[in-house]
């Protein structure tokens, strides 16, 4: 009863009295039960819907915004709750005019402007006929909202006790309607009555729509043509009304049981009501009875008028009282979510009123109220009803359709397909009431629900979306499969490590650049990097150190405007934690493709010995993964988005690795940073006669795989005959000195153990001409480098894998020279996958 009797109580209002016979008249009984039947079944779609969201758990206040909220997500449901805020505000001014109009129809003297109407659709008419004036019903409007303005400021509790007294008149008055038509008779109690008549029945069967003044008279000069969609608009407020019940959740007893029966008990009986009042008033009066006398309802009531005047005119200010209570409840509790900033100025503590929504909502009812015509109010009331209307049966066919296991309504009788009719039929009616009045309430509500996406703060209600996300992400995963990914679909997926090689100062999760070096390699942005770093340690001991500094990073990641993830790993040391890493790290063929970290340029300096053995093994474990891996030289030195670069971008294009080089060069010029360089592609030539076949070829390749670059062909000759600069002579001469000083050292550890050659903890073969010549080759690529791309702003090279049973030492001291005084560095390697296609 705590739900049936306030939805019966708004259900049953000003247009079944006042409107509802005129109604008949204008589209005949057959298409006023079409019209019942069309409005009664998408609420009771609705009311299905509300049922089962209803049923699946506990409710807190703000009612329908509360549901949708909940099941769309928080911009949907405040975007369509402030809609049905309006549409309640702009209801109570449709029930203030409606007992305005019933009470200057029922007392003529009291009009201020009287209107009297002596012709009809052009011919005189014996009685004239007394219509209340606009401006009657705006002043009167006007002083009635500022009296219930009053009253709500003064006594909502009081409201809320009294309310369901006011049923009593209403259902009172309609037994006396319906006494009244069983009782009459030809011409009584007034003229153009004929008691229940087939005739009139017959005669009234079909449609009679026309022209009319704004008082409803027909009148073939009038401002307003009325037709099947207009009665739609006009009537529809008939219908709502359901949502009452849900508008109480907070204070009913068993929210999963109150709100399915009461409100399905309401809509049935208010629908099989309207039903029957059709057959009756069809048949009890003639059409220029129907269509002149728009209080009929009155005329006909028994014992006389003035009982259903009464029962009209309470019932509408209870009516209106509900919604200045209900609409500025709903701002209230929208705005004490805290979604939408500008919505601050209504929050309010548990208990107290809600005064300052209540005067924004007597402010909006008062704006409406001004129009004076309740004919215009009414489908302005409409579209905001449909629009919450629509949000929920969606709410519910989005819920029914994932069917998440938190899906569990007590309420059985759903199903997604009704759903998704009512949310249809919601959207139909709009366009059939008014496409102009849709458009408007729709694109309301859409940049409503595009202002609380861009100002709005995040809040995580579990809503529909991110299961239907989450589903859609499972389904994508498994058709993916975990099969080799056509170079057409290859996309990089980055994984960042983000462990320094030194020390970061404190609270700096991450190197800054890292993230801007991770945006360069997506195209506009799309696609997902992994950031990951490793907590050395016992896992039991630092999970909650992990969880921090998880928390850091990827606040970090949301800071450099990044899309990626977090991870944090806790292992004995680094290199177990990247071994661990490496190998589970993703889901089937989403698992990171490219391995991303900055060169540890600090090790010699600050004497980090270990790094040369972690270095090398991270590398080889991305060798044995069959990862790619770009290693960044002067990180520190890398552009940000506002940083124009001018130079070109230099591929030292020395060994296959799928078009990784190439594809990294194009990603970059998508970049705001590098849009103005050009690529240049260094290819080397065994011989001096096969340097322009080759650069043939190479073009070719590159005009097939949509490349724009150029090519330059270095001969090895050439390669031997370039001029050495002091600098890199000067290191690599270090390079030697320190090599031979490891070998030596090496050697006599080796014969105070009477043991192998051991480095890194394992044995090692060492050639000193193979290391010389490693040595003189990277020297070599160096100072090519240093020739060509003086003016580059990024160099790309190959990656050389770390030689077997060399230590690890050696090799850092090959990386270091080959990097030596190149400003901007990236060291690629590729694996046995072609990421770049010539085929179309």
């Amino acid at each position: 009863m705590g739900v049936f009797m306030p939805c019966l109580q708004n259900i049953l209002g000003i247009i079944y009295y006042i409107r509802f016979s005129w109604i008949v008249g204008m589209a005949g009984i057959g298409e006023s039960l079409l019209l019942v039947v069309f409005c009664g079944s998408c609420t009771f779609l609705t009311t299905i819907s509300l049922s089962a969201i209803a049923s699946n758990g506990a409710m807190k206040g703000g009612g329908p915004y509360y549901l949708i909220g909940r099941a769309l997500g928080p911009e949907v449901g405040v975007s369509i709750g402030l809609c049905f805020f309006l549409g309640n505000a702009i209801a109570g001014a449709m029930y203030v005019l409606g007992a305005v109009e019933t009470f200057l129809n029922a007392v003529p003297s009291a009009g201020i402007f009287r209107e009297t109407i002596t012709r009809v659709n052009g011919t005189d008419i014996a009685e004239p006929i007394t219509s209340p004036s606009l401006h009657d019903l705006q002043i009167y409007g006007i002083v009635v909202s500022i009296l219930l303005c009053f009253v709500v400021f003064g006594g909502v509790k009081m409201i809320n006790r009294v309310a369901p007294a006011f049923l009593v008149p209403v259902l009172f008055s309609l037994l006396c309607i319906f006494v009244g038509i069983f009782s009459a008779r030809h011409d009584h109690p007034a003229v153009g009555i004929t008691g229940l008549s087939l005739e009139s029945f017959k005669n009234n069967w079909g449609s009679a729509y026309q022209m009319t003044n704004n008082a409803g008279i027909p009148d073939p000069n009038g401002n307003i043509y009325w037709n099947f969609n207009a009665l739609v608009g006009l009537f529809f407020p008939a219908v709502t009304g359901i949502m009452a019940g849900s508008n109480r959740s907070a204070s009913l007893k068993d929210t999963q049981r109150a709100i399915p029966v009461g409100t399905l008990a309401a809509t049935l009986t208010t629908t099989s009501l309207y039903l029957v009042s059709v057959l009756l008033f069809g048949a009890v009066a003639t059409r220029d009875k129907l269509l002149t006398d728009r209080l009929l309802s009155a005329t006909v009531a028994w014992p006389f008028p003035a009982i259903v005047y009464v029962g009209i005119i309470l019932s509408t200010l209870g009516a209106a009282l509900q919604s200045l209570t209900g609409a500025p409840r709903l701002l209230a509790a929208i705005a004490n979510d805290e979604i939408l900033p500008v919505l601050n100025y209504f929050k309010v503590a548990d208990g107290h009123e809600p005064h300052v929504a209540t005067l924004f909502t007597a402010i909006i009812c008062i704006g409406c109220v001004v129009i004076g015509n309740l004919d215009l109010v009414s489908p302005t009331t409409t579209m905001f009803y449909l629009v919450c209307y629509a949000g929920v049966n969606l709410s519910c066919f989005l819920l029914d359709l994932l069917d998440a296991p938190s899906w569990r309504p007590r309420w059985k009788f759903h199903h997604w397909s009704l759903s998704l009719v009512g949310a249809l039929l919601c959207i139909v009616t709009m366009f059939l009431i008014s496409w102009a009045f849709t458009i408007v309430s729709l694109a309301l509500a859409s940049l409503i629900y595009y202002y609380v996406s861009i100002k709005g703060k995040a809040g995580d209600w579990g809503d529909g979306f991110k299961s239907a996300y989450f589903q859609l992400a499972l389904r994508s995963l498994r058709s993916l499969g975990a099969n080799q990914v056509h170079p057409k679909n290859w996309y990089p997926i980055p994984l960042i490590f983000c462990r320094p090689w030194g020390k970061l100062p404190e609270n700096v999760p991450c190197h800054p650049k890292l993230a801007d070096f991770a945006n360069c390699m997506k195209k506009k942005g799309r696609g997902m990097s992994i950031f990951v770093s490793i907590i050395d340690g016992d896992y039991h001991e630092r999970a909650e150190d992990a969880k921090d500094a998880c928390k850091e990073l990827s606040t970090y990641i949301d800071y450099k405007q990044c899309e990626g993830v977090a991870e944090i790993v806790v292992a004995p040391s680094m290199s177990e934690g990247f071994r661990g890493i490496v190998q589970t790290m993703g889901l089937g063929n989403l698992k990171p493709n490219i391995i991303v970290m900055r060169y540890p340029e600090i090790w010699r300096r600050e004497n980090l010995t270990d790094i040369p053995a972690t270095f090398v093994g991270i590398i080889n474990d991305c060798i044995v993964a069959n990862k790619a891996v770009v290693i960044v030289k002067g990180l520190d030195e890398w552009p940000n988005e506002y940083q124009r670069q001018y130079g070109t971008i230099d591929l030292y294009w020395i060994v296959r690795d799928g078009g990784l080089m190439l594809l990294l060069s194009q990603l970059l010029l998508t970049k705001d940073s590098f849009e103005g360089c050009k690529i240049q592609v260094f290819c080397i030539a065994e011989e001096d006669s096969d340097a322009e076949g080759l650069k043939a070829d190479v073009k070719k390749f590159l005009y097939d795989l949509r490349m724009q670059a150029e090519v330059i062909v270095i001969s090895m000759k050439s390669w031997e005959a370039e001029g050495e600069q002091q600098e890199s002579v000067e290191a690599f001469s270090a390079a030697r000195r320190r090599v031979a000083s490891y070998l030596e050292e090496m050697k006599e550890q080796a014969q105070r153990d009477r043991t192998p050659l051991m480095a890194d903890g394992k044995p090692v073969f060492v050639e000193e001409q193979q290391v010389e010549k490693f040595l003189y080759t990277t020297l070599k690529l160096n100072l090519m480098v240093q020739k060509y791309s003086r003016m580059a702003s990024v160099v790309l090279v190959s990656l050389p894998p770390p030689p077997l049973n060399h230590p690890a030492t050696f090799y850092m001291e090959y990386m270091d020279l080959l990097v030596e005084n190149i400003p901007r560095l990236l060291i690629v390697r590729g694996y046995h996958k072609d990421v770049v296609t010539l085929f179309t």
